[in-house]
């Protein structure tokens, strides 16, 4: 069984997450009784994340195996390169470990093999310590159950230039929260501008039809439909931001660092970003630094996008009780608050982000987008479906592509793209 890697450290470019974390584990398979006594040896996999957070990883397993005598973890940290080879092979093996770190997209092939533990047979007590976005983050289309843990959470807020807004006659205080402010602001933008400034650097992916409403997936997981009314209606109205020049030339080959410098000198209006580019900018161009916007991503559900991180239970591990337990001592409230304060990651864990450090600015540009983040996470999603791989990513970009250069209509382009993806999709199954 071959797992596609989607990168979550590329989802979150944006962000500068500098963590690098995934990994698979055990789920719809075998007994679900994860109940008696927790005690035995289980192995504990993790990506990447030795040469970081070794003492963190360390304290956290001499804790646990405290708290419950006769207990001992091996904690195995796997390098990044190769590493979904390993998961396909240790799953194909029968080696997978009792406990590993998890993207939704990597947890996907494991429980539709039977390798991934339902947590929702198996522990379902603990479902309500969590965020409810965060819970639902492991779940797959055409299954029942949940497959992982929610482990850490990131999102990235939106900057905007101030100046910009009020030099084409909008308000400041008032960016674009919707998909329809959004269109009418950059309009208007580029026409004030004569075109020299554009709103965005960007072309919409996966998350931006989520984000504008559009139904992704059919309810069984077997194709998908982000070719919809809706959907030909948010490509229509990017084509006409690009043909205006409110969306930026050089969107179609942009990259993360390609639209932050636009963003830095002025070339475009609203960019994601991180404290680290707050960072930058204050000392590369302090004027848009004093005039820096922090809101939320647009929106035109009322939830912002959420990456999502999680611990799944290999379903074949002889020592199930154990590997639970901690699995859920990993992903607790008071672990990921801990993690947290180490790291530019949110807990997934209710209430946590009620927590001062998350709430309180100190005037210092970390706190700034930290707090900004956090209000949103409370109620994200994760709106990327856990089955959309690299390849069905890039077949999305390339038909957008054509759409926004006028070789084909939005409606064209998005029955191409979903009719390629459903045939990447088949050859998952």
């Amino acid at each position: 069984m071959r797992i596609s890697r989607r990168a979550f450290a590329a989802a979150a470019v944006a962000v500068l997450l500098p963590l690098s974390a995934c990994g698979s584990g055990g789920g719809g398979g075998g007994s679900s009784d994860a109940s008696g006594k927790v005690e035995g040896d289980i192995t504990f996999q993790t990506w990447n994340l030795r040469a970081n957070f070794k003492p963190y990883f360390e304290g956290l397993i001499a804790e646990f195996e405290k708290k419950h005598p006769g207990t001992k973890v091996k904690w195995v940290d796997q390098p990044a390169e190769g590493y979904a080879d390993k998961i396909s092979a240790d799953a194909a093996g029968g080696t997978l470990p009792d406990v590993v770190n998890v993207s939704p997209d990597l947890v996907a092939p494991l429980a539709k093999a039977g390798l991934a533990l339902d947590l929702d047979k198996a522990a379902p007590q603990y479902e309500k310590e969590y965020l409810p976005g965060a819970w639902a983050g492991h779940r797959i289309p055409g299954m029942t159950g949940t497959y992982a843990f929610p482990w850490y959470l990131n999102t990235g807020p939106l900057f905007y230039n101030k100046t910009l807004f009020k030099e084409a006659g909008l308000d400041p205080e008032q960016p674009p929260k919707t998909y329809d402010e959004l269109f009418s602001a950059g309009l208007k933008m580029a026409e004030k501008s004569g075109g020299k400034v554009a709103t965005l650097a960007n072309v919409p992916t996966i998350e931006d039809f989520g984000r504008y409403g559009v139904q992704l997936m059919n309810k069984q997981g077997t194709a998908f439909s982000f070719n919809d009314d809706k959907g030909v209606r948010l490509l229509a109205k990017y084509k006409e931001l690009y043909d205006a020049k409110a969306l930026d030339p050089q969107a179609l080959t942009a990259t993360p660092e390609s639209s932050g410098k636009k963003f830095l000198t002025g070339a475009v209006a609203m960019n994601p970003g991180s404290a680290l580019d707050l960072g930058n900018f204050k000392k590369q161009a302090p004027s848009l630094y004093k005039n820096i916007g922090i809101t939320d991503q647009v929106t035109s559900t009322g939830h912002v996008n959420m990456y999502v991180m999680g611990v799944m239970v290999n379903s074949q591990s002889k020592r199930k009780p154990a590997a639970v337990a901690f699995a859920h001592f990993v992903t607790d409230a008071a672990h990921q608050m801990s993690f947290a304060k180490k790291v530019a990651i949110f807990p997934s864990t209710a209430g946590s982000l009620d927590d001062p450090y998350f709430t309180k600015e100190d005037g210092s540009d970390e706190t700034r987008v930290r707090v900004a983040a956090a209000k949103s996470l409370k109620t994200a999603v994760n709106y990327t479906p856990v089955l959309f791989s690299e390849q069905m990513k890039i077949a999305l970009r390339n038909e957008v592509a054509k759409a926004l250069q006028g070789k084909q209509s939005p409606k064209e382009a998005l029955d191409n793209a979903v009719k390629e993806c459903d045939r990447l999709l088949q050859q998952q199954g």
